[in-house]
């Protein structure tokens, strides 16, 4: 592991790989053993940096929420040797001071999906990774200071509640997830995060604020219009962030080190001759690490 160069892969929408500099760059479909990711991956390098980026919608953003093959995906990436994940994704606000067009730098989730496939593992092979801190803080403190060196309005820290969707809150639940002391809504984040957690990758959620929600008494309920201006009006921030930290992560001598990378090492319970063949195959990428030296 202290060997490995880093790898840099980005979930996201389609503009976000489209950087100035990018080289080498083709398109290029990874087969997963947990069936067919949202598109295929996006490869390239920027100033000696590899990065691998993936649509999670799909090109088009033909594929909601819901039904996104978020285990295709994470193991996809894996697959092409990514390392270190950045999760870009919209959101809306449940503070008053996190305006659209903010970006956060999300720390903590609650997870209120309920339809999602979300772990790697099952019946015949058992493990049970950490969540207790769900985000790469190295990462975060690259984004951080890239941000606020690019001028970019950030703020360090936050609660993510993820729901089901594909329909925006009620009132009421709006009204619900800010007496929790929740930051930020959205749909997309689980179970991605605990995903890359099993895979043992570096992730980390840059969330694009573009609306409140629909608590605010002086602002419109959150609309898809709405909703794709703010995105469009931040691209330019939004791939500027990706573009800047690239160097950081590529220089980063610790990144090897980082306790993500081991998210495993003491998470599978199912003893060695109880485990089920054909799941340990299909893992192969995700934790072929620790399952073939078994």
């Amino acid at each position: 592991m202290t060997n490995v160069k880093p790898i840099l892969g980005i979930i996201g929408g389609s503009g976000v790989y489209e950087i100035d500099g990018l080289q080498n760059t083709r398109w290029e479909k990874v087969s997963s053993s947990f069936g067919e990711p949202s598109d295929s991956l996006f490869f390239g390098e920027l100033d000696g940096q590899k990065l691998v980026f993936l649509p999670r919608h799909g090109r088009g953003h033909r594929i909601p929420p819901s039904e996104i093959n978020y285990r295709a995906n994470i193991d996809s990436l894996k697959r092409a040797g990514v390392t270190d994940v950045i999760s870009v994704s919209a959101v809306g606000s449940l503070k008053e001071d996190l305006k659209p067009g903010m970006f956060v730098i999300v720390d903590q989730f609650i997870d209120r999906t309920f339809a999602r496939r979300k772990s790697f593992f099952g019946p015949g092979l058992v493990a049970h990774v950490s969540m207790a801190n769900p985000v790469c803080n190295r990462l975060g403190n690259h984004l951080e200071h890239v941000a606020k060196k690019n001028g970019i309005k950030v703020v360090r820290g936050g609660v993510y509640l993820a729901m089901e969707g594909p329909q925006f809150s009620s009132v009421a639940e709006s009204e619900l997830y800010r007496s929790w002391g929740c930051d930020v809504v959205g749909m997309t984040n689980m179970p991605e995060a605990k995903l890359a957690r099993e895979a043992e990758m570096c992730y980390v959620s840059v969330a694009m604020v573009t609306d409140y929600d629909c608590w605010h008494p002086h602002h419109d309920n959150v609309s898809v219009d709405a909703m794709i201006k703010v995105l469009m009006d931040n691209a330019d921030n939004a791939r500027s962030l990706v573009k800047n930290v690239a160097s950081f992560i590529e220089s980063d001598q610790s990144s090897s080190k980082c306790d993500c990378k081991t998210s495993l090492e003491s998470a599978i319970i199912t003893s060695p001759e109880a485990r089920d063949k054909d799941l340990v195959k299909k893992l192969e990428a995700v934790a072929g690490r620790l399952l073939n030296s078994t």
